[in-house]
């Protein structure tokens, strides 16, 4: 801003000028002096320095305009909702970065009175009018501003916006005031706010916010709830899951799994407890992706086909998780499903069958199936959770999935990768493990699994000291 405007503004004198309009019946020629008002708090000297009868006048000014809505119903005149959104702006270019000023208007009864108006616009939505839904938004930056960095202010809002009107704010068809509203959540949780939205009572602002993520990946705010706070509630995680449907499952479990790509390793953000339930609901639904085989789009199985990439991710190089190498029964219904989905593709062409049709398994004619990958992801699995893991190498072994595996070292486009898997499993699981080495031995010479499939992709077995190794075959000099 230019200083000669600056100038101009710190001149006028806002007590005055905000006593004359409570002296007149409310008119458009009261919007300059708002106006003004909002441009000079945007100053941050300004800010810091303004009079406590401004905002002591703009209080007045906020509730004569309160019971305007009030007495009006859904016939509120136009210039009322525009003095509100002026007013609503001025408060809400008040609080940026001023802690003096978000406690000056905390006492002054701002929030109460900011909120109970924000919950008469949501009353008259139904209108679908511009200047109702340019009021809400503003209100609801106001309320966001004041709560930032400021415990008592966040405190005091929760206490009136939640759950009810919270909700209501979020379900705004919007998107910027649903963005809005979520930069208040956001700014307001905290551990024992993220208890009370596990509640029965109050899971559904969780759910919305969920459903945010989903629908409107544009907005920021409901991913960082997600993320940031939701994740790190077993309790919270456990709720949402249960009351999803199998879509929701789905975007649930895809920010769990982007999650897991980020940041430390030792340090994700989610609870261990987390990760034990999803493992327990993979193995009590795995069984939903065979439908896959007939050709139907079961939205079950794709919550299967997003468990496996959860559990597959959480076992790969994070240390807390690794104790899902001792889940009951995790690796058993693994080589399962493995076994099943494989004798299927055996059977009869299907999306589990292997093919070498690249082009179309990696949706070169829109047809992409969800399937693709999900044989070799199983193999994945398998092979973290015999990582260092004795009793699950062994276990492989009596389960007769060492031949299965080795079966799958060959080229499948419905599974890319699956060869380098099958190859990363069949380490794991012969690692310090005679019994399993002699096996592989064994099968080699019966011709029942020869490793000429490893030797294609330029590996071998060799046998050393009682110990058989996978190694890289020479090449000719």
């Amino acid at each position: 801003m230019a200083d000669h405007a600056q100038e101009f503004l710190n001149s006028m004198d806002f007590p005055k000028l905000l006593n004359e309009i409570l002296a007149e019946q409310f008119s458009e020629n009261h919007l300059p002096v708002l106006q003004s008002l909002t441009n000079a708090l945007r100053i941050q000297d300004y800010r810091d320095h303004s009079e406590e009868e401004t905002f002591q006048n703009l209080m007045k000014i906020l509730s004569k305009l309160s019971e305007e809505i009030q007495a009006a119903g859904r016939e509120v005149k136009e210039v009322i909702l525009q003095l509100t959104t002026a007013c609503f702006r001025a408060q809400r270019n008040g609080c940026v970065q001023c802690a003096r000023n978000q406690s000056l208007l905390r006492s002054l009864g701002f929030i109460d009175l900011s909120i109970r108006i924000l919950d008469m616009l949501l009353k008259l939505k139904a209108e679908n009018s511009d200047y109702i839904l340019e009021a809400i938004r503003c209100g609801i930056q106001f309320i966001g501003n004041l709560a930032v960095d400021n415990q008592f202010c966040k405190d005091d809002i929760w206490k009136l916006i939640f759950p009810d009107l919270l909700l209501a704010l979020l379900c705004l068809e919007d998107h910027r005031a649903a963005g809005y509203a979520s930069m208040v959540l956001h700014t307001c949780l905290d551990g024992l706010k993220v208890e009370q939205l596990a509640q029965p009572g109050n899971i559904h602002v969780a759910l919305k916010v969920m459903d945010l993520c989903r629908t409107q990946p544009e907005l920021d705010w409901p991913v960082l709830i997600a993320t940031q706070h939701f994740l790190k509630s077993s309790v919270l995680v456990v709720n949402m899951y249960s009351g999803m449907s199998y879509r929701e499952r789905v975007t649930l479990l895809e920010l769990i799994s982007a999650q897991l790509g980020e940041g430390n390793s030792e340090d994700c953000g989610i609870s261990p407890s987390v990760a034990s339930f999803l493992a327990s609901c993979f193995q009590e639904c795995c069984g939903a992706v065979l439908t896959l085989a007939s050709g139907s789009d079961d939205e079950e199985a794709l919550t299967v086909i997003s468990l496996l990439d959860v559990l597959c991710e959480m076992t790969s190089d994070h240390k807390q998780f690794m104790f899902l190498q001792n889940h009951p029964e995790l690796l058993n219904s693994t080589v399962g499903l493995l076994q099943q989905v494989h004798a299927l593709g055996k059977t009869s062409k299907n999306v589990f069958t292997a093919a070498q049709n690249f082009s179309l398994a990696q949706g070169g004619d829109g047809s992409s199936s969800p399937a693709v990958s999900f044989k070799a992801h199983l193999i994945r699995l398998i092979g973290n959770l015999c990582h260092g893991n004795a009793a699950n190498q062994n276990k492989v072994r009596e389960l007769d999935c060492l031949p299965l595996i080795m079966d799958n070292c060959s080229i499948d486009s419905n599974n890319p990768f699956i060869s380098q898997w099958a190859i990363f499993a069949i380490r794991n699981i012969l690692e310090h493990n005679l019994e399993n080495q002699k096996l592989v031995a064994a099968l080699e010479r019966q011709g029942v699994a020869d490793d000429s499939a490893l030797r294609a992709l330029g590996f071998r077995l060799e046998e050393r000291d009682g110990n058989l190794l996978l190694k890289p075959c020479s090449k000719d000099p």
